[in-house]
């Protein structure tokens, strides 16, 4: 049984994560900077273990025997950021990162899967061609991701040093837009808190009210479920193909079957909403990631695609299985 220390195990992502691999027999220990998980992974098998990744001494309470992988999906992004500390980024984004890779070369880890943010190949949206996973990196010269960007592609940079160096496979997963259930609905955007846009169109299609789309109905997204960033994560442990790779569906739905999906699958008996077309109105970024690497590499196939990822969302949200660790949605409200 392979062992697998998850950074960053207490976020959106991680938690999926950490349960997937449970599920898939690793043997996982989740590592958060949350003083107490509330009992949450122990429930589960899982030893949790709190570590500021800014603070080296507090390393030496995690493992350093028999560690296999090390999954780095801790990090300061702007979408949790209240306000604006810049010096937030460095801290956890570099520092941290930096701290995580010491501790993955004094356990002789054998691979390390770090996630870094598709806002480091911001440039290239809104093309009608898909995104490789080897393009040119810049960053946002002037919004709320600049900072967060430029350090994310530090810690990459990082990486990849380290893992030439000490002789470790790496994995740096490009993340865009990755959807899931987590009773929080709210993040913020330039420090300002605001619904996400989900699921106030979910609330309108369970109350059959009317959904505005703004902008082109044609403009389209990669919908990638969490669980398929899951599946590429478990793809990358036992990877020889050290590299770069897009998470992603490779497949753009368009703006007006987003809705469309929506409204049929979290219809009630309330109606079914009408879509109101807004085109006066400013379009949404679009973008499609290249996956073509990830399914060569990796052996990755795309499971939940956007109809299905929709229904699962759904029984997500009527289940809350994470609720022992994130609570309820009304524990968000202000």
């Amino acid at each position: 049984m392979k062992t697998i220390v998850i950074f960053g195990a207490t976020g959106a992502v991680g938690a999926y994560t950490t349960l997937h691999l449970l599920e898939k027999g690793y043997k996982v220990v989740a590592v958060g900077k949350r003083t107490d998980d509330n009992g949450f992974f122990n429930e589960l098998g899982c030893e949790y273990i709190s570590v500021d990744i800014c603070n080296k001494n507090e390393f030496n309470n995690l493992p350093n025997d028999n560690i296999w992988g090390i999954i780095d999906l801790a990090g300061c992004l702007p979408a949790n950021m209240e306000g604006y500390t810049p010096q937030k980024y460095i801290d956890i984004n570099i520092s941290g990162t930096l701290n995580i890779l010491e501790y993955a070369v004094e356990v002789n880890s054998k691979v390390l899967i770090y996630s870094t943010s598709f806002s480091d190949v911001s440039h290239l949206w809104n093309q009608l061609e898909p995104i490789g996973s080897d393009v040119l990196t810049s960053f946002p010269l002037n919004n709320d991701h600049s900072i967060y960007s430029i350090t994310k592609n530090a810690g990459a940079d990082f990486v990849r040093h380290y893992s030439y160096k000490y002789n470790f496979k790496h994995f740096i997963l490009r993340f865009p837009n990755i959807y899931l259930y987590h009773p929080n609905t709210y993040y913020f955007v330039n420090g300002k808190r605001k619904r996400k846009g989900l699921f106030n169109i979910i609330d309108q299609a369970s109350n059959g009210e009317d959904i505005e789309l703004w902008g082109s109905p044609n403009v389209v997204r990669d919908m990638v479920y969490v669980k398929d960033c899951c599946q590429i994560i478990e793809k990358c442990i036992c990877s020889n193909y050290s590299g770069t790779y897009n998470v992603g569906t490779g497949v753009g739905t368009t703006r007006e079957d987003q809705i469309k999906g929506i409204i049929e699958v979290f219809s009630t008996k309330k109606g079914k909403s009408k879509i109101v077309y807004k085109t006066d109105k400013p379009n949404s970024p679009q973008y499609v990631m290249d996956i073509s690497k990830t399914k060569e590499y990796l052996g990755y196939l795309p499971e939940y695609y956007y109809y299905k990822s929709l229904q699962d969302l759904k029984k997500e949200m009527e289940i809350n299985r994470f609720e022992k660790l994130w609570g309820k949605p009304e524990d968000y409200n202000l």
